[in-house]
């Protein structure tokens, strides 16, 4: 009994795809998504925001659930050390504009932009749909340098951490310079 169990977990654990997020030193796919700050809609362009520094690209699951509230709150209040370090922070998910425009403001704080990604583009691109839910974005953070490369990933539906981290990456990219 116990060998069939282990054999079946085994099979089940080689047919489960793996993690993809994009590798460090990896190129970042450009892209152009509709944005807001501050409740303000804009088109965000990563090649334009690369221009001022490297780029926190972090994809949540969804708007107003419990982890996008805390990651949004997290990211807000660290955002003026983000930008203290040249760094821009931008937030995707598949949520339309509208509930964005909420969001940027209520949750985001008005603080940083999130971008609206309705047909998946984006999080297809960066390896980060949500498995489970393939019409979510998992929640993967990049730290993306000037010249497009990524520096950093890290992925896990706990928002714990992803500030920390990409924050930590920041600093060591300046700190190389």
């Amino acid at each position: 009994m116990n060998r069939s169990v282990s054999l079946l977990a085994v099979a089940a654990f080689m047919i489960l795809p793996a993690r993809a997020e994009l590798a460090v030193g990896a190129d970042a796919p450009a892209f152009t998504a509709p944005a807001t700050l501050g409740g303000s809609e804009f088109t965000f362009s990563l090649a334009e925001a690369l221009k001022s520094g490297p780029v926190v690209l972090y994809f949540y699951p969804a708007a107003f659930t419990k982890g996008c509230t805390i990651e949004a709150h997290d990211f807000a209040e660290a955002t003026d050390a983000f930008k203290a370090l040249g760094a821009t922070v931008i937030g995707v998910s598949a949520d339309d504009i509208a509930t964005l425009n909420e969001f940027s403001v209520s949750e985001c704080r008005s603080k940083f932009a999130v971008a609206s990604d309705r047909d998946r583009a984006i999080m297809t691109a960066y390896d980060a749909v949500l498995e489970a839910k393939p019409d979510l974005a998992d929640r993967t953070s990049y730290v993306i340098s000037p010249e497009g490369k990524i520096l950093f990933v890290h992925s896990a539906l706990d928002p714990t951490g992803h500030v920390e981290k990409t924050m930590a990456a920041v600093k060591t990219w300046q700190a190389s310079r």
